[in-house]
């Protein structure tokens, strides 16, 4: 088994794909007008309206209620990466925060209200973790 992909859906997918080209610097490639996907190298950020609900089951999914999952970047320098996301991130949860495991963390929200994580590792063993 290999973990590919997390999948959002949002009532407006043009919205949240451009944020998350924004904050994360990479291009969309887009399946159609309902799906598009953020893909890096070890993970991708899937995109879908809630039109594509019903084609697994009817009423699985719904937008912008997430409060379980955080989503989670691996970025260089989370405290330069802060400064230019100022004037594109509207809602904040902290400023970038050395956590106990090693991390320096960036925590805000997207449009849709998802909790999105960015961070560098800080700590030797955090760094050896995340060796690329």
């Amino acid at each position: 088994m290999d973990f590919v992909s997390i999948r959002v859906i949002t009532g407006d997918v043009n919205r949240l794909v451009g944020f998350y080209e924004r904050v994360t610097g990479v291009q969309a490639v887009w399946g159609n007008e309902d799906f598009a996907e953020l893909r890096t190298a070890h993970g991708t950020l899937a995109i879908g309206s809630t039109r594509t609900v019903p084609l697994f089951a009817p009423g699985s999914a719904r937008p912008a209620e997430n409060r379980s999952a955080i989503l989670e970047f691996l970025v260089d320098d989370v405290d330069a990466l802060y400064e230019k996301l100022k004037g594109v991130v509207e809602d904040f949860v902290n400023v970038p925060t050395t956590m106990p495991w090693g991390n320096r963390a960036l925590l805000f929200r997207d449009p849709d209200g998802n909790l999105v994580n960015f961070f560098t590792p800080v700590t030797p063993a955090a760094i050896e973790k995340f060796r690329r």
